[in-house]
């Protein structure tokens, strides 16, 4: 099987979600989302996989979040929009099989996908 992961090599549950990957012997396409950024329509592509809202993908605990966001509503687009301006804020790691996808976390929700 082979996995498409949005992933950020700084974060410890990225780091495991792809290493649950290569351990049950599946390979996994990398994406390094902070420095390769998802356009407006892949991102929406992905949200849609996830079937959540785009708010749900937020990290809200990240300082852009809490200085730019916090406390207002936005729409579908507008959230996507200020994902895409700051990339920290997408959750992570999101693991994609097919035409669905998961949060990984913890790792072994990447099960749900097969």
């Amino acid at each position: 099987m082979k996995y498409t992961v949005y992933h950020n090599p700084r974060c410890s549950k990225s780091r495991l979600a792809l290493k649950y990957i290569e351990e049950h012997g599946n390979e996994a396409e990398v994406i390094e989302y902070l420095k390769d950024l998802p356009s407006k329509k892949e991102l929406k592509d992905v949200i849609k996989k996830l079937g959540i809202s785009a708010e749900d993908l937020l990290r809200k605990n990240e300082s852009d979040f809490k200085e730019n966001y916090k406390g207002k509503e936005l729409s579908e687009d507008e959230w996507v929009a200020a994902m895409i301006k700051f990339p920290k804020l997408i959750e992570r790691p999101i693991v994609i099989y097919k035409n669905r996808a998961i949060i990984a976390r913890p790792a072994e929700r990447i099960e749900e996908l097969s």
